[in-house]
């Protein structure tokens, strides 16, 4: 599989989402036998960038007994700040939580998982530093920041001379596209790799979910307010993924390659991060990397998006 660089790291182009491991983030969890099936099944398939955080139920736990004696064949991503925030003490507490779980001795991307409005931004840059210096931490990145805070915590790196973020992951789809209008032109000014979550919007880009009809009780819409149920399996999205559909098999490929082509196609998306449960669903998503879309065939796909339906 295609490999991308990320700061001094190099990912690839598909990566593994890990918030269904473990119990307490989604219903359908997988447990610490099936973490394992899939994480084979990810390596097996040319995938060895993994994507988790320390509120993700056992996931980093689950995650640190299938890869030990296996670091070497990954690069791991996790997440802090969600619980406790983004201070210099809550930093050091949680690296030190999942580094345990994890049972490494060191992060190859450590990310603030929302920003903190309560802590300045000089100080989780600082003890981030810290953390890169002491060799606990490889390379820094954010997640679900504006463009204004990329901007302040660039400019604060590169004032203090300190470690600075290489990556920003946010949610980006073909059917929300929002982050391409602002957050992707501010990564190339930045110089840092863009990850999209969400790449499949919980299953509605993969035909699991049917115009009418509530959704399965193992999927990841089940469960959730149904406002927000109602609001993303509504007339319209299905009008608009008909429309992708039609577009994609028009050109000979799917909708689930279509959503990951037209990611790849985005300039500084280092690596597509989507979630499975199963080690077919993997399988599935990797090979779904073939078709990387022209810029003008994202165009295109874009457009069946903004079209009235």
């Amino acid at each position: 599989m295609q490999r991308r660089r990320l700061g001094q790291l190099e990912v690839s182009v598909v990566g593994l989402g890990s918030n269904s491991f473990g119990s307490g983030y989604f219903a359908n969890a997988v447990d610490a036998a099936g973490t394992r099936a899939v994480v084979d099944a990810a390596l097996d398939a040319g995938i060895n960038f993994i994507d988790t955080a320390d509120v993700y139920g056992d996931s980093e736990e689950f995650l640190g007994r299938a890869l030990e004696g296996r670091w070497d064949q990954v690069v791991l991503a996790t997440k802090f700040g969600s619980r406790g925030g983004a201070s210099a003490a809550n930093i050091r507490e949680c690296v030190e939580g999942s580094l345990r779980r994890l049972r490494t001795d060191h992060i190859d991307l450590y990310q603030i998982h929302r920003p903190d409005a309560n802590v300045p931004i000089d100080e989780t840059l600082a003890a981030l530093d810290q953390l890169v210096a002491a060799g606990k931490v490889v390379e820094i990145g954010c997640s679900n920041f504006s463009v204004e805070q990329l901007d302040e915590a660039s400019a604060v790196s590169a004032t203090k001379e300190l470690a600075r973020f290489v990556s920003v992951q946010n949610e980006l789809s073909v059917l929300r596209s929002r982050a391409a209008d602002d957050v992707l032109p501010a990564c190339e000014r930045l110089d840092m790799a863009f990850i999209p979550y969400s790449p499949l919007v919980s299953g509605l880009l993969t035909g699991k979910y049917h115009r009418g009809e509530p959704p399965a009780a193992d999927t990841r819409f089940a469960g959730l307010p149904a406002e927000r149920v109602e609001r993303s399996l509504s007339d319209r999205n299905f009008d608009r993924v008909d429309r992708l559909d039609e577009f994609a098999r028009e050109r000979g490929h799917s909708l689930i390659e279509l959503a990951f082509g037209w990611l790849l196609a985005q300039p500084r998306v280092a690596s597509v991060i989507a979630g499975a449960t199963r080690p077919d669903q993997v399988r599935s998503n990797a090979a779904a990397a073939s078709w990387v879309l022209t810029a003008d065939e994202a165009a295109e796909a874009s457009a069946q998006v903004d079209a009235r339906s």
